[in-house]
């Protein structure tokens, strides 16, 4: 293609057609880039069975492939590490089991057999398991509607271990099936956004907590929790609102030591645990419980009581606990996966993204057997396990043993911790979560990732949780949807003393091809985006038309399109360019394309638009197309001096 052997052009190189593959060939490159882009069988390759079977067996449990190489030095390490965050595992875990209305026990049962579940499982070397705020609090709001914690506890509790259930089905499905691009349509802006807005709503809600309050709303929004708190000023107990502002002040303080120096982190992690024995101390000795400071009571002792009977698969409201399990699901997923690589990435290793999702499924679907609630790698865990030096997901191991020795030996030593220092416990790790940094970021970096960001924040503020994460999905999937069906297109310029063109919008100094427009579409063109395009050439072309009618410059002749940003096409596409082509020639113009890609070509050759346009008017680069226009203009204007013939005669 190219040849234009009618006027003695002769273009250097060919726009090639690929060999048509065969359909279950071409079915299979589809699938494997769909669902195996990073190729995981590669290193199956060349192995003898047995191999095979051992390598399948740590690819599937990681802890096989690593456990033997394995140091005493790292297990030094991540015993410093594990006992670290198993300081913080315990007030968390009762904090957060508070906040999703279930008893505190859970909280601890959740931080034992989840994180051995993981050290088998996991990827990740820094990543903290257990029970998260957001997690906590969709499930408290959304199953809360539909049973009553305190009414119906028993009824409550099955619930939240059958959606349990199913988040940890619908996350290890999506690892097994490797469709965790369904993770990636919460864009990060909407992340910001609504774990800011939920953060805000978790520190609205301990304000029961910190005032002493009996009875208080069950709703989330900004307006329902300040009535509730303004219609009870009468009910306020002083005595917990200066208890919980001194320890809300110690943890913010330690929090801003570790922070100026970062070789005390210890301190910061610390201060839960020390906040509650300080508590449970201050309380056992005033008898304040007898003055309005409420507190946790009775915790039974003994590990984890086995609860596959508890899940409530003839419910009534098991649609409920499904539809909780995978939103929940999905917050936990799009949280951990980001927070491991995240810790990955100072530490220059990968971690595999589906194992990710298998691992937090199968520690899921044992936890909702085992009476616990949703867990994953929550992000202040985390870090704290990663300032402690952890080598390896042992720490979890430890972790998960100190939260064993607690749950046998030391429960009864948490009667007295006052509920207003887990209200100030959970206030102080979500003040972490409004990134108000990141949401400047956004405004200075685009305008849109704000509004999506901002929009996900008030969602939850003032409306709900539930409403909040809708908003994020919807303002994600309609950024995505606008980039589809209204895909960026440019006129393009020549660079002065070469070969190049470039946008004219990025490259001022790029100057106008007498007689030719140069147009770059910047997407695939599909169904929905085809009229989009052919209306926006159209407008290139009559705006090009004024543009050289008002400057006085040579007629326009030919209309070259960049094909090189576009991937692919389907018919909607290939129609567009019939049509377009049409328009063309009413108008008197030549179009004339240029580097069209392997599937575009195969696709018009097929639909012999190849045909209908020209092979000769097909070319491999935009300087061979604008080549040959100049070469046409050129020979036209010496075979026809004067001004008897029109654009066509040039065209031909």
């Amino acid at each position: 293609m190219g040849n234009m052997d009618n006027m003695n052009y002769e273009c250097p190189h060919k726009v090639a057609i690929p060999p048509t593959k065969p359909f279950l060939k071409s079915l299979a490159t589809t699938l494997k880039e769909t669902f195996f882009p990073d190729d995981p069988f590669r290193q199956f390759r060349s192995q003898s069975p047995s191999r095979k079977l051992v390598m399948g067996l740590q690819y599937f449990v990681p802890i096989l492939e690593w456990a033997p190489r394995y140091t005493f030095d790292s297990f030094k390490a991540d015993l410093v590490a594990g006992i670290t965050i198993a300081s913080l595992a315990v007030p968390q875990g009762i904090s957060y089991a508070k906040l999703a209305s279930l008893p505190p026990i859970i909280g601890l049962y959740s931080s034992f057999v989840p994180p051995l579940v993981y050290a088998m499982l996991g990827s990740s070397r820094d990543l903290a398991v257990g029970t998260v705020a957001v997690a906590s609090l969709l499930i408290s709001s959304m199953l809360g509607k539909e049973v009553s914690p305190t009414e119906r506890t028993k009824e409550y509790v099955q619930l939240v271990f059958t959606s349990t259930f199913f988040a940890g089905v619908f996350q290890a499905s999506l690892g097994f099936l490797r469709l965790g691009f369904v993770v990636d349509f919460l864009s990060h802006a909407a992340i910001v956004g609504f774990m800011g807005g939920a953060a805000t709503v978790v520190c609205l809600q301990q304000l029961k907590g910190m005032l002493g309050l009996v009875r208080f709303t069950h709703a989330t929004d900004l307006v329902s929790v300040m009535r509730s708190v303004v219609t009870q000023v009468h009910e306020w107990r002083w005595e917990s609102g200066v208890l919980g502002c001194c320890f809300l002040f110690f943890l913010l303080l330690t929090r801003y030591l570790s922070k100026k120096r970062p070789t005390f982190f210890w301190i910061n992690a610390m201060a839960p645990l020390t906040s509650v024995i300080l508590g449970s101390v201050l309380v056992y000795l005033s008898h304040a419980e007898k003055h309005g400071v409420q507190v946790i009571g009775h915790l039974k002792k003994g590990l984890n009581p086995p609860s596959m009977t508890e899940l409530a698969f003839g419910s009534p409201h098991l649609m409920t606990a499904i539809k909780v399990g995978i939103v929940t699901g999905i917050i936990a997923l799009a949280e951990g996966v980001a927070v491991g690589r995240s810790f990955a990435t100072f530490k220059n290793y990968h971690i595999d993204g589906n194992k990710e999702m298998i691992a937090f499924g199968m520690m899921n679907i044992a936890g909702s057997c085992t009476s616990c609630y949703l867990t994953s790698g929550p992000f202040s865990r985390t870090a704290v396990n990663f300032n402690a030096g952890c080598k390896s997901s042992v720490s979890n191991i430890v972790m998960a043993t100190a939260v064993m020795i607690t749950l046998v030996f030391l429960t009864p030593l948490f009667h007295y911790t006052p509920l207003v220092v887990l209200s100030s416990i959970i206030i102080a790790a979500m003040l972490g979560l409004i990134d108000y940094e990141a949401a400047i970021h956004l405004w200075k970096i685009d305008k849109f990732d704000f509004v999506v960001c901002i929009s996900s924040y008030i969602g939850v503020v003032f409306g709900s949780v539930e409403i909040g994460l809708v908003t994020a999905v919807v303002l994600s999937l309609v950024r995505v949807l606008i980039s589809i069906a209204r895909p960026r297109t440019f006129a393009l310029g020549n660079i002065p003393n070469s070969m190049i063109y470039r946008s004219m919008d990025q490259y001022p100094n790029a100057t106008h091809v007498p007689g030719v427009l140069i147009l770059q579409i910047d997407s695939p063109i599909y169904f929905a985006n085809a009229n989009y395009l052919r209306e926006r050439i159209s407008r290139w072309i009559y705006e090009e038309e004024d543009r050289v009618k008002a400057s006085g410059e040579n007629s326009l002749h030919y209309i070259v399109l960049d094909m090189s940003a576009v991937g692919s096409i389907d018919t909607s596409g290939i129609s567009m360019l019939e049509e377009t082509k049409k328009n063309v020639d009413r108008r008197g113009l030549k179009l004339v394309m240029a580097n069209p890609r392997s599937e575009v070509i195969k696709k018009l050759e097929k639909s012999k638009f190849i045909e209908s346009l020209g092979e000769e008017w097909i070319y491999l680069t935009v300087g061979e197309a604008v080549g040959a226009c100049n070469f046409m203009l050129h020979t036209c204007k010496q075979n026809h001096a004067g001004a008897a013939f029109g654009a066509q005669d040039c065209n031909v």
